[in-house]
């Protein structure tokens, strides 16, 4: 074996020596590994405190998120072949309905487990027309008054855009309203409607639109006045499934019944990193998590429900339970 010169072992020693005297640490030239979350664009808030956690427990893991439609999400993963560990959406339906095998289309995920749930609302400011005035006993009125803007998400890209007409339908029955939903919606034209209500925020801040259909978290998060409405038609509350699923609505994508608003998540077949992947939704569904679910609005779910646990990650199983009705 050839000896090194004494040129080779002074340049060996002098890279040492840089490397303890700027603190170089021997992996810092390994690039990081880059963890790919595809997530509902009500979830950057608390999905970006959850990142930050689960990057220092994993310092050489980036999380990289990407926000928008739950249903948009899904097609990018099913159409576009976007690369994506996990994926999150806002409604629990779309993952088998969109990633599960359909006919002969491959498989793009096996199970699925629900860690949040959340209520669909109108929120509004000081700035907003009729804001002294309107009350959960007469919204649905004041909504339906002339020179009211309104914003909305799409129905067919977001779930909260279908949920917000199931809303509406069930308050008709509710307040036994024939045409409140109509009314309502001739307030809230495709011109103020976006992919995702988040899309939003800002029309509702600078007093562009006067009311915005959007989730009971982002609400609060944001520090919007919001409708607290009866649990019986903001789709919040599972004890009220089967008067939900009176509301069918058509979307682009077909028809799509009211069911409650469950948070769901899973892994990507076919991840680059399935192991990490479980390994945050570890930290999702745990009480870290959990909480800061909470700390930003949404109602917390934990044990997370779960379908298709027979193929769930080990690691994930002792922290849910069979889905109801499963």
């Amino acid at each position: 074996m050839r000896r090194k010169t004494t040129a080779e072992t002074g340049r060996a020693l002098a890279t040492a020596f840089l490397g303890a005297l700027f603190l170089i640490p021997a992996s810092a030239a390994a690039a990081p590994t880059r963890l790919r979350v595809l997530a509902a664009g009500t979830l950057a808030r608390p999905f970006r405190e959850i990142d930050a956690l689960f990057s220092r427990r994993h310092q050489n893991v980036v999380v990289e998120p990407q926000f928008g439609g739950s249903v948009k999400m899904a097609r990018e993963i099913t159409e576009l072949h976007e690369p994506a560990d996990i994926i999150a959406v806002a409604d629990y339906s779309v993952i088998p309905k969109y990633l599960f095998a359909q006919g002969r289309g491959p498989a793009y995920a096996r199970w699925y487990a629900g860690f949040a749930r959340n209520a669909i609302t109108f929120a509004y400011t000081a700035k907003s027309r009729f804001a002294g005035r309107i009350t959960v006993k007469n919204w649905y009125r004041v909504l339906a008054r002339r020179h009211v803007a309104i914003g909305r998400s799409n129905p067919d890209t977001d779930p909260s855009g279908y949920q917000t007409l199931q809303m509406l339908s069930l308050a008709a029955k509710y307040y036994a309203a024939p045409g409140l939903a109509a009314r309502i919606l001739a307030n809230a034209p495709k011109r103020n409607m976006r992919d995702t209500e988040t899309s939003l925020i800002s029309a509702l801040e600078l007093g562009e639109i006067d009311y915005l259909a959007i989730y009971r978290s982002d609400s609060l998060q944001h520090r919007f006045r919001y409708l607290a409405l009866p649990a019986k038609i903001d789709l919040s509350d599972p004890a009220y499934a089967g008067f939900y699923k009176r509301a069918v609505v058509q979307t682009k994508n077909g028809a799509v019944s009211g069911r409650p608003i469950v948070y769901a998540a899973t892994i990507v077949k076919g991840a680059a990193h399935p192991k990490l992947a479980a390994q945050y939704l570890r930290l999702l569904f745990g009480q870290r998590g959990q909480k800061v679910m909470e700390k930003n609005g949404f109602l917390s779910l934990s044990p997370a429900p779960a379908e298709g646990l027979e193929a769930m990650p080990a690691l994930l199983r002792p922290l849910v339970k069979p889905w109801p009705g499963s």
